[in-house]
This record gives C-alpha cells, sequence and structure tokens, in this order.
C-alpha cells in the first residue's frame, strides 16, 4: 500500500525520539545580538549550523522540523539579523542578502568554533552559499535543501507558476496578489504573500493544509527580499569559489524547479545532487525517511574521514 505524505511524516515522526531542548544564547557579532539555539553536543562530531528560508521568519521555520538529525550531532540555529530575537540593525531598510551571509562567518567567531557544517533551506540556502564562500576554512560541509538558485532569473515565473498548481479559494487567494508590491519592502504584504504562497510549495496539496508559515514578519527580511526580487541577483561567480564538499537536496514537486539545484551543482566542484520523488519545498516533511538518510549518510562520511 502506498501511504499518502501525511502517513509517511506520522510514521516517521512516531519513530523518532521527542525532540531535544533547545538553548539559547546572545551572542554579539557584528555590533548586533544574535539569538542563536543550540541542541545537546554529540560527542566526536562538529555541529551543523542549520539556516532557515523565508526571510521574514526566525528559526522556527526548521524547528524542530530538523530534530532528528540532533542525534547524530549538535545543531545551531539563529534568528537572522532582525528577525525573530534577534536584534535589528539600525538601517533596516539598506539590508542585503550579503550582510546576512557575512553574520554567519562572525557568529562561528563568536561561539568559537573552528570549524562547522552548514545546511541552508531556501533563501537560508542562498545564505548558506555566500557565507561558504566567504569563509572557506570556517565550513566544512555544505547542504542545501531546496535552496534558490544561482541566478534569479526563476523569480519572475514563480507566481504564474504558484497560481497555476493551486485551485479553488487557495488559487483566488494568490490570484488576487500582485507579485510587483513585493518591489517594496513592506512587511505586513510580504507576510500576506508568503502565507498565500504556501500551499504551492508541497507536492501534495492536501499534505499543505497540515502546515502554515508564521503570521510574524520582519521589516529586515521584507527590505532583504524586496530587494532581491527588485534587482535580481547573480551569484554564479561566487558560487563557484565554494570549496566545501556539498549535497544538495532537491524536491521532484517543488515549486522552485529541480533544474535550480542542477546548475548550483554543475558550479559548485565537490558536489552531488539528491532529487527526491514525490517531495516539494519541504522534503523533510513530504519524504523524511529519504531526506534524513541522505543527509546523515552525508554528514557521516566526513564524520568517519570518508
Amino acid at each position: 500500500m502506498t501511504l499518502s505524505a501525511h502517513e509517511r511524516f506520522l510514521a516517521f515522526r512516531r519513530a523518532q525520539p521527542r525532540a531535544p531542548r533547545l538553548t539559547r544564547h546572545a551572542v554579539r557579532a557584528r555590533g548586533l545580538t544574535f539569538a542563536v539555539f543550540t541542541s545537546p553536543p554529540v560527542d566526536g562530531t562538529p555541529p551543523l549550523l542549520c539556516i532557515n528560508g523565508g526571510m521574514l521568519f526566525s528559526h522556527a521555520l526548521l524547528w524542530p522540523a530538523l530534530a532528528p538529525l540532533a542525534a547524530r550531532r549538535p545543531l545551531i540555529f539563529y534568528d537572522q539579523r532582525g528577525r525573530g530575537a534577534s536584534q535589528a540593525p539600525p538601517a533596516r531598510q539598506s539590508s542585503r542578502i550579503d550582510y546576512d551571509a557575512g553574520d554567519v562567518g562572525a557568529i562561528r567567531d563568536a561561539l568559537g568554533i573552528a570549524r562547522w557544517d552548514v545546511l541552508g533551506h531556501s533563501w537560508g540556502g542562498g545564505i548558506a552559499m555566500l557565507a561558504a564562500a566567504r569563509d572557506p576554512l570556517g565550513v566544512r560541509r555544505l547542504v542545501l535543501v531546496d535552496a534558490v538558485g544561482p541566478t534569479s532569473d526563476w523569480v519572475t515565473s514563480l507566481h504564474r507558476d504558484a497560481v497555476a498548481r493551486l485551485a479553488g479559494s487557495e488559487r483566488e487567494r494568490l490570484a488576487a496578489l500582485d507579485p510587483l508590491a513585493l518591489h517594496a519592502a513592506d512587511a505586513a504584504t510580504h507576510v500576506e504573500y508568503s502565507r498565500a504562497l504556501y500551499p504551492a510549495y508541497f507536492a501534495d496539496r492536501d499534505f499543505a493544509r497540515v502546515f502554515a508559515p508564521p503570521r510574524d514578519g520582519s521589516e529586515t527580511g521584507a527590505a532583504v527580499a524586496a530587494r532581491l526580487r527588485r534587482d535580481g541577483y547573480d551569484w554564479r561567480e561566487t558560487v563557484r569559489r565554494i570549496g566545501a564538499t556539498t549535497l544538495i537536496v532537491h524536491g521532484a514537486g517543488d515549486l522552485l524547479p529541480p533544474r535550480l539545484a542542477r546548475e548550483t551543482a554543475l558550479l559548485i566542484t565537490r558536489s552531488s545532487l539528491l532529487v527526491l520523488d514525490s517531495a516539494g519545498h519541504m522534503p523533510f516533511w513530504e519524504q523524511p525517511e529519504a531526506f534524513f538518510d541522505g543527509v546523515g549518510s552525508f554528514l557521516g562520511q566526513a564524520d568517519r574521514g570518508a
């Protein structure tokens, strides 16, 4: 019998131990105080930094979703500048993703960690790529999960493709919104659009109704997102400089087309690609067993010196 995405998710979660408690720290880096959250240590393994996407939201987008990884290594989450419980920069409207990327290495230094592995999801994958290129000695292994592409060419068709994937009231709600309004850094507009877009990210539309993104937003995050949408970006030369061994994971049914993962894989010399069938933008929910087996095996190879 073929299980639905919801049934796979429930079966996997029931087989997992309870998620450990995270310890919160206030970490000072680059003139700001960041909220950093750590799981218990695991002997003999370096920490794994997990960078959430969404641009507007806190680390709660990935915790406790990634909790199964905490059995194999210590996890570190943080709220990006001006998001969640982290301090906002003075000039919020001038914020850009490059500043977020620079924060990653600075937080590593502030924590006294020589090297760590880094996992980035969605826009967090973009931050992770830029950070890994800037901090080659600090990043041992890199995991990109349904990350944005190395250029912004995918953004122009995102709204049209998302509307086409939806039906009924969900389609009407998204179709009524103008994506060009996201060129302005209004947090409420960005949050409203993110919530309307959210169901289109899932391969299983019924399963999408189990989850919803947060309602809180961020002026800092909205400014970063607006700049990327308005001005576009091209990170290809930067991504080519990534020296870390990299695993690129992408759901075959993601709204962000799998071609983006293939384009990134061609740019990173030491990379491998894992495309998960019957999974969308959140493969850790729609295909949890395959996702955690793949990521765990990849990180475990480094722990064993392979």
